[in-house]
């Protein structure tokens, strides 16, 4: 009989525990509404490949000024439970610099095909699957790459980064440091406690997916990056704390890992900073530069 009773608690548990993993997941999968089109920028859409026979929805927007030689392209990656749209702002002050766009909503997002939990790991899947899409489809000779990431997209840039040596430059705006640390957050914002209920959780969660957090978290892959990386966290981010900002910059290569504190920005609102453009574009110029062709030059040829 005792037996028994502990085969029903445990089955209760797991119900509890599944219900939780639906709330967690539960989030408004929204297509955009507006187009770089109405911003008066030429795109066209595209759709490619990522694992598990998935398929992606995204936006390429080819270089505005012609260059003295192949454009860089910026990959520019959405947040949690965002779509491509949330990435407009940075291709209105992106567009004009000479830089080619390519934005995509990433798996169970947007216009983009569903997956079961999608996580971290398989938003930096989807990101070198844009790589490769870049490189064997949109671009007719080699040229640098670089990644913008918002909020969990610039954690999984980061994470991307570590394992594709063809990603030259990466910016985040609100990455996460450890997706553990984040759940902890969530736990102490609704008075759950850690202990037990938010540590059983956890390890519940990772046995579901097949994840160790740890093994993805950011701040444990930040040092393999060789690229350069400009870390952008608001100074009163109540989402992802700055304090994992501060943590992913300790974490990284000193001589490759810049962090800029957006005093008074909260998660979303860092590129309402009035020097928000001229700090990316000068990361941006000093890491995957691009070279605009003079009148003077192009009239000599």
């Amino acid at each position: 009989m005792t037996l028994i009773y502990v085969l029903l608690g445990l089955a209760i548990l797991v119900g509890l525990f599944d219900l939780w993993l639906r709330y967690v997941y539960r989030y408004p999968k929204r297509r955009h509404r507006t187009t770089p089109e109405e911003l008066g920028i030429p795109f066209r859409e595209v759709r490619f490949p990522t694992r598990r026979g998935r398929q992606l929805y995204g936006w390429w927007v080819p270089a505005q000024e012609k260059p003295s030689g192949p454009a860089p392209t910026l990959i520019l990656v959405h947040g949690w439970a965002r779509n491509v749209e949330s990435v407009l702002p940075l291709i209105k002050g992106l567009h004009p610099l000479g830089y080619n766009l390519l934005a995509f909503d990433l798996r169970n997002h947007g216009s983009s095909d569903p997956d079961k939990y999608p996580n971290l790991l398989k938003f930096s899947e989807d990101i070198r699957a844009a790589v490769d899409f870049l490189i064997g489809n949109l671009l007719s000779e080699p040229s640098p790459i670089g990644i913008i990431g918002l909020s969990v997209g610039g954690g999984a840039a980061i994470h991307a980064a570590a394992f594709d040596i063809r990603i030259s430059s990466v910016v985040t705006i609100g990455a996460l440091a450890s997706p553990v640390d984040v759940m902890r957050l969530e736990f102490q914002k609704r008075h759950i406690p850690f202990y037990p209920l938010g540590w059983l959780s956890i390890k519940y969660l990772q046995f579901k997916l097949g994840l160790n957090f740890e093994e993805i978290a950011p701040v444990n892959n930040i040092g393999k990056v060789r690229a350069k990386i400009l870390l952008i966290h608001g100074e009163n981010d109540a989402v992802i704390p700055v304090e994992q900002g501060k943590r992913l910059q300790i974490a990284g290569n000193p001589d490759r890992t810049l962090l800029w504190i957006v005093p008074e920005k909260n998660h979303t609102d860092c590129v309402e900073h009035p020097e928000f453009r001229a700090k990316v574009e000068a990361f941006l110029q000093e890491t995957i530069p691009v070279k605009i062709a003079s009148a003077a030059s192009s009239r000599s040829r």
